[in-house]
C-alpha cells in the first residue's frame, strides 16, 4: 500500500529558522522544499509527514 501523507506551510523567520525546522522536526515532520515567501522577502518551508494511515 501506498503512503497517505499530509503537508504543511511554515513561514520561515531568518533568526529562528534552525529552531522553527528543528521543532517541526521533532513533531515528525520532513522538510521537502524552502521558497521565498509570496511578498519575496521571506521563506517558506514545505513539510511533510505519514498520515499513519495506509
Amino acid at each position: 500500500m501506498a503512503t497517505t501523507w499530509e503537508y504543511a506551510t511554515v513561514p520561515l523567520i531568518i533568526h529562528a529558522t534552525k529552531q522553527i525546522l528543528d521543532q517541526w522536526g521533532a513533531d515528525g515532520w520532513e522538510l521537502v522544499q524552502v521558497v521565498p515567501g509570496p511578498d519575496g522577502a521571506g521563506l517558506v518551508a514545505y513539510l511533510k509527514r505519514p498520515t499513519g494511515e495506509n
